[in-house]
């Protein structure tokens, strides 16, 4: 009788198990229907983009003959000393002489972004810098705060200036790799000269790469002081890839050699060293990005200003061809990831061949284009608060799925607050910042000609970071035609009206 019973017991709790069991199988297996796999989150490395510095070492001119004579190791004790009793008056009158409007970046200033660098960015593995650490007007400022001075004594200043900011921010994130490329104003013969093979780019190329790999620095050091650009390898985790930071102040449609003279060699021999980059990750089956400063196709802010009927005149360009953005697209199976800046703005591009669509169709392979992701500045100088851009890199496909812009509070840096913007993905929905991704918000735009959807208004109250840009909202047309259209030809079948 007992073993009757105890038999029945242990019948009971085995049907009990047996049911719990097929309960947690079901359930599993319903979670697992419900949830695609292409919706698992994603492992992800850190990076920190930075650009548009424009540090002001003239910020307080009293201490300047100071900074003149120590070493850029001194700078620092220097500038944090307390300010000349007429600090003030004498910047100002500085601007005014050399025709400034806007303010750059004090010390202040960089100090509460170095701050914030490493309050937010703690975790990145590499920080890329897109072009012009030093502020405008950099030769007047100089030659006005020292009438007698050389040509070598301006190139020396420019040097230690470009030094202290580079060791600033290596000191800003010890053993982790900074990639730097030089804007217009990175020069030591004036805005948009420079000359190729020369002593500046030697020392500020020794400096620019000190922190790369000692198998990789050589040879970046060589192409610097050929042209300041250069070949690296992203750090690890990041998988078989590489960076090209280039130089395009040579393809500006500004240059000229310090001697004032038109040259196109060196931006065709920087070209055909692109190329044959390009072609080495293609047969390695590696991964790419491309810095540089100055970015392809059209300077919509000089096409307007010149108001007037915007179809009976071509386009502003802000290079002067589009044989860079040509090679990148005839790689765009290579390209990753392309950085510029330049503008001080927040904004997003698609390279593509004219005439391509601008999305696919759902269910259909998408336009293979090189997306663009233009970083927005430190410097104020152009009515925008300050900002830094934290990404998060797929480290298998060196694809960027996220980033966001942190803003300071106000553009003084003294007792200001970073804070965060706006994260891309849930601004615009968008699973990564790729070809296909960016193409869609393009597209998106394109069709939202009074700029009315929650994506377009997105952009446009961040395009200014901190500041709304009502230039933006009534251009709207114009500028999406900008985003994806990087030649004239392009460009104007997309604004113009057609025969017009």
């Amino acid at each position: 009788m007992k073993r009757t019973v105890a038999a029945r017991i242990l019948r009971t709790i085995a049907r009990q198990l047996i049911a719990s069991l097929c309960l947690v199988l079901l359930t599993c297996a319903g979670l697992a229907q419900a949830t695609p796999s292409g919706s698992k989150a994603r492992a992800t490395v850190a990076a920190l983009l930075l650009s548009d510095i424009h540090f002001e070492p003239f910020w307080d001119p009293g201490k300047v003959p100071q900074l003149a004579t120590a070493p850029a190791s001194d700078w620092k004790a220097i500038l944090a000393g307390l300010p000349s009793p007429d600090q003030q008056e004498r910047f100002q009158l500085l601007q005014q002489a050399c025709h400034v409007a806007g303010a750059d970046t004090s010390f202040a200033l960089f100090e509460s972004s170095l701050k914030a660098m490493r309050a937010h960015a703690a975790e990145a593995r590499l920080v890329t810098v897109s072009g012009d650490l030093i502020s405008h007007a950099f030769d007047c400022k100089f030659t006005s705060l020292f009438p007698k001075s050389t040509p070598d004594d301006y190139r020396k200043f420019v040097e230690k200036t470009l030094t202290y900011v580079i060791d600033e921010l290596y000191g800003a994130f010890p053993g982790i790799r900074v990639y730097i490329a030089l804007g217009n104003n990175d020069s030591d013969c004036g805005d948009y000269r420079l000359d190729a093979h020369s002593d500046f780019l030697r020392v500020t190329g020794a400096e620019v790469t000190k922190g790369f790999p000692a198998g990789e620095r050589r040879a970046a050091e060589d192409s610097f002081e050929a042209g300041g650009y250069y070949s690296v390898t992203l750090p690890a985790p990041i998988e078989d890839s590489r960076l090209l930071v280039l130089n395009d102040l040579f393809m500006s449609k500004n240059y000229s050699t310090c001697a004032g003279k038109s040259d196109a060699a060196e931006a065709d021999a920087q070209i055909a060293w692109l190329r044959r980059q390009l072609t080495e990750a293609r047969a390695h089956k590696q991964k790419v990005w491309v810095m540089g400063h100055i970015p392809p196709g059209i300077d919509l802010y000089s096409t307007m200003k010149g108001l007037g009927d915007i179809c009976s005149r071509a386009p502003a360009m802000f290079l002067s061809s589009e044989k860079m953005a040509d090679v990148l697209i005839d790689f765009s199976d290579v390209i990753e990831l392309a950085i510029f800046a330049h503008t001080h703005m927040d904004e997003l591009r698609l390279l593509k061949d004219d005439g391509q669509i601008q999305a696919s169709p759902p269910g259909t392979v998408a336009v293979k284009g090189v997306p663009v992701k233009m970083v927005s500045s430190i410097s104020p100088n152009h009515g925008n608060n300050p900002s830094i851009t934290l990404a998060r890199i797929d480290p298998s496909t060196a694809t960027l799925v996220d980033y966001r812009v942190i803003t300071s509070s106000n553009q003084t840096g003294i007792d200001s607050k970073w804070s965060e913007e706006y994260d891309f993905a849930l601004s615009y929905h968008a699973p990564e910042f790729s070809s296909p991704g960016v193409s869609q918000i393009i597209a998106g735009f394109t069709a939202d000609t009074s700029a009315k959807t929650q994506a377009s208004q997105s952009y446009i109250e961040d395009f200014s970071p901190g500041s709304r840009s009502l230039a933006l909202q009534l251009f709207w047309p114009q500028y999406v035609c900008t985003l994806s259209n990087h030649t004239p030809q392009g460009f104007e079948a997309c604004v113009c009206p057609t025969g017009h």
